[in-house]
């Protein structure tokens, strides 16, 4: 369906508007020249509201709408789980991780490794996040947000994943974090206006016109099993998300893996005023965090209803649970579709350019730095954009080989990332709270998360071996081993946190400058966090009350 004039002329306000807003805030007094840290850390200047919107700016991209819209539709509201206890681990960061970071002054996560466990450590890493984030984070927003766009103006998609890059190129590149992070108030509040659009707008449909209010009391009464947070072990959709074991298990593995030691998440924070904003700013993310499954899962589960009545095309959305969201935009009127359509652009374009940013920043300060040391500021800067737009570049021709054939792109990047995110936890908790960890423990561990994971698939996909490895499986009693990928990424992490111990107990202890000095850290937090972070975990404990 082609956008109305009306809707267009939105879209284009929105974009001249960023572009400019953009600008404005990049520009430097005259005489000062862009250093590292005005580029990559925008200054150390960055106030609470910025830095919590833009948290969730970049968060919130296509994986989430695209995909957890999609995964509403299919197993309904259990997908919250990744929002919502998002917003625990948020408090959690903001207390016990922020003070050891900005005490260490630190532009990156593989700076902190590095001071750690020394400069092995921190290339490896530094090279596994750069092709993480390139890789799989840029190529999925690309796709999923081609396909939104694909379903509601009918433009194909590879054309509409290169005009999503060019468009998060040309705002973003030239002012680096600050851009990105001032301009994210503008992305956050068309991102929820156009959330709450079509939220509005699919409930009442669902109620023939009586309100929002009405249309949830339907779904509650019509479709009550996609109101289970916790799925029961005969469920479809149980394999991803295992029940109580969502709760208790590899589910926070993910989430502290992205909360805390993400670089295109935590730079946020890093680049704040002082710690106080920073944790202030991770509490407003928290808090914002619970709103995005009422924008984004209820939709889709409002989806599925209007197909059970003949509203909507159940077969394609069957096929292709990925073009829920794509397919209710049509349902909104003109006007209100371009603020939707708005909306989706400014997710995929606040999470491009954060991916972007964060991928010249490590590229930059973590491996050539080391290897040209010394040069002038505006060198290193010139480095860092020529290094955002190459990644972009290398996404757009990733995007569709890697992600077109999967039913659900949103499943396969848990999947991606589970084989890397309990080594990533493991080595980072005992980095920060245990002196006698050292370097060899962390290889020893961070090898053993990606070994571990991948035998552990094996198990469940004895196909993946060939006939004869699936044969000796089969002579072992384990062909078909199957496990959700939730235990198993907890199962991962604990065997992570014993062979780290394990091999650094076995070694030698670290250089004395290594371990990590908590004496001069504070961890107390102020009257306006605590008071939030209350608030917070109630409303929390009595949603999965509710839902249970």
């Amino acid at each position: 369906m082609a956008l109305e004039m009306i809707d267009l002329v939105i879209v284009a306000a929105y974009a001249v508007a960023l572009f400019v807003i953009a600008n404005l805030v990049s520009r430097e007094k005259p005489g000062h020249v862009k250093s590292a840290e005005d580029y990559f850390l925008a200054g150390k200047a960055l106030p609470w509201w910025a830095v919590g919107a833009s948290l969730i700016a970049a968060n919130i991209s296509a994986e989430q709408i695209i995909g957890q819209s999609g995964q509403g539709y299919v197993v309904g509201l259990a997908i919250a789980a990744y929002e919502w206890q998002a917003a625990i681990v948020l408090l959690i960061v903001a207390k016990f991780f922020l003070p050891i970071f900005l005490k260490r002054g630190i532009y990156t996560m593989p700076q902190f490794l590095d001071q750690r466990f020394g400069g092995s450590v921190k290339s490896i890493m530094a090279v596994f996040w750069i092709a993480l984030y390139t890789a799989v984070n840029l190529t999925a927003v690309l796709w999923l947000g081609a396909l939104a766009i694909n379903a509601v103006t009918g433009l194909a998609v590879w054309p509409a994943m290169a005009a999503l890059a060019a468009f998060a190129i040309v705002y973003s590149i030239y002012g680096g974090l600050k851009a990105v992070a001032l301009t994210d108030i503008i992305q956050v509040v068309i991102l929820i206006l156009g959330g709450v659009v079509i939220t509005w707008v699919s409930l009442s449909l669902v109620a023939a016109g009586a309100g929002p209010v009405a249309g949830f009391s339907i779904l509650l009464g019509e479709i009550p099993g996609h109101f289970n947070m916790i799925l029961s072990p005969d469920h479809p959709g149980y394999s991803n998300l295992p029940g109580i074991w969502t709760l208790l298990g590899g589910l926070w593995v993910l989430h502290f893996s992205y909360w805390g030691f993400n670089q295109y998440i935590i730079q946020r924070a890093l680049g704040s005023k002082n710690l106080a904003e920073a944790q202030k700013g991770l509490a407003f993310a928290a808090a914002l965090k619970l709103l995005i499954p009422v924008i984004v899962v209820v939709p889709g589960i409002a989806a599925l209803y209007l197909t059970q009545n003949g509203m909507l095309d159940g077969a394609r959305l069957s096929a292709r649970p990925d073009s829920t969201y794509g397919v209710l935009m049509t349902l909104v009127p003109d006007g209100l579709r371009g603020v939707v359509f708005a909306a989706l652009i400014a997710a995929i374009v606040s999470s491009l350019a954060s991916m972007m940013n964060s991928i010249s920043t490590i590229f930059t300060m973590d491996i050539y730095r080391s290897i040209r040391p010394g040069r002038a500021e505006r060198h290193y800067v010139t480095v860092g954009r020529i290094t955002a737009f190459s990644a972009m570049l290398i996404a757009l021709a990733l995007a569709q080989p890697f992600l077109g054939g999967f039913e659900s792109a949103f499943q396969t990047i848990q999947e991606y990332t589970g084989f890397v995110a309990p080594g990533v936890v493991a080595v980072f908790l005992l980095g920060l709270f245990w002196k006698r960890m050292n370097t060899a423990g962390a290889f020893a561990l961070l090898i053993s998360s990606v070994g571990l994971s991948f035998v552990f698939w094996l198990l469940a996909n004895p196909a993946a071996v060939g006939g004869a490895g699936a044969g000796l499986l089969g002579v072992l009693g384990l062909e078909g081993l199957a496990m959700p990928f939730v235990i198993r990424i907890w199962i991962v992490f604990l065997a992570c946190l014993v062979i780290g111990a394990a091999v650094s107990i076995a070694t030698g202890k670290p250089q004395a400058d290594r371990p990590v000095d908590l004496s001069g850290v504070r961890f107390a937090t102020g009257p306006v966090f605590n008071i939030a972070g209350a608030v917070i975990v109630f409303a929390l404990v009595s949603i999965y009350v509710i839902f249970w």
